[in-house]
């Protein structure tokens, strides 16, 4: 799978994941949340579908995401936690999705 910013798939499914937390963050009406000493950022993705490369990436690019929010002094306690979830134990449409439908999806090819 391609990886950086040409990488097609992988590069949108970052976008979209920078998207989701800044509109989490925008529409949070939990107070607890705003007032949170640290900013948490929690991703879940299906393992064996990024290199830990990707995932790298994906943390320094979300935490950037986060500073660019809520100002550089936030840098040092801004967290991102990555989890995987198992191949097939993630479902989408009622249906599961595997790794390999991930990286289907990622390269244009219809799954399903």
């Amino acid at each position: 799978m391609p990886t950086g910013r040409g990488a097609g798939g992988t590069w949108i499914l970052t976008r979209v994941l920078t998207r989701l937390v800044v509109i989490l963050i925008e529409n949070a009406s939990d107070v607890r949340v705003k007032r949170a000493a640290m900013p948490l950022i929690n991703v879940r993705v299906i393992e064996g579908v990024f290199s830990d490369a990707q995932k790298r990436q994906m943390i320094e690019e979300l935490t950037d995401t986060m500073v660019g929010i809520e100002g550089e002094n936030m840098r040092p306690v801004t967290w991102v936690v990555l989890e995987e979830v198992k191949s097939g134990d993630w479902g989408i449409a009622g249906k599961p999705l595997s790794a390999s439908d991930v990286k289907a999806l990622a390269a244009g090819v219809p799954v399903g």
